[in-house]
């Protein structure tokens, strides 16, 4: 399966960086929406993803650099929006905007359809859910900024198999040993200690960008 990084603080060539983060898992999950919709879209278009496909939409937490891009949701046909029961009632009021969304509301760990898990809210006070996507690999984790702890999402989505990879936001993670195991590390957007991650683990992670393709 393939993740693309459709918005990200770093870019590929040609494609637009920005503060926050968004990305498509497999053809019909779009993972947050990241802060601008004007640079999703361009970033979209230039990935040539066909956003037609896409009939559900995983929002993390309600922070601008993960759902600014929200009017994503009128280009699209009719969708599910998974959102953290924590979300502002403005918020779920603004989802009835759009006549084609059907919001559900994640408070527990949950199947989101085959082979796709949200952790559940997690963290007491910045709550925050993560996908959980199954392949022939294993499990794969997809964060947006990881306020609960990295540590602690990746603690609850191993009730869901072996951990292959981790993609996202790490924010200030410093147990860097608990990545020691797993295979594919790409620390994106708001992780403090990217560098430092990539140095260590130069062989399983790779560098994150607007524009990136990645197999999981």
């Amino acid at each position: 399966m393939e993740v693309v990084i459709l918005y990200d603080n770093d870019a590929k060539k040609g494609f637009k960086k920005s503060w926050g983060f968004s990305c498509l898992v497999g053809e019909e999950v779009l993972f947050d929406v990241g802060a601008d919709f004007e640079k999703l879209m361009f970033n979209i278009n230039k990935a040539s993803v066909n956003i037609d496909k896409v009939d559900k939409v995983i929002l993390s937490h309600q922070h601008r650099d993960h759902v600014g891009g929200i009017k994503i949701l009128s280009k699209l046909g009719d969708v599910k929006v998974f959102i953290p029961k924590s979300f502002s009632a403005h918020f779920k009021k603004s989802l009835k905007n759009y006549p084609n969304v059907t919001c559900v509301e994640v408070d527990e760990a949950r199947e989101i359809c085959e082979g796709f898990f949200t952790t559940g809210e997690l963290g007491r006070f910045n709550k925050e859910q993560s996908l959980i996507v199954e392949t022939k690999n294993g499990v794969s984790v997809i964060t947006g900024c990881s306020h609960p702890g990295l540590e602690n999402i990746l603690e609850k989505a191993s009730s869901f198999g072996d951990i292959y990879g981790v993609i996202g936001g790490f924010h200030g993670f410093n147990k860097l040993e608990v990545l020691r195991e797993i295979k594919l590390i790409v620390p994106c957007h708001c992780t403090t200690k990217k560098k430092k991650i990539l140095d260590i683990y130069s062989r399983t992670s790779m560098k994150c960008s607007a524009g990136c393709k990645i197999q999981i």
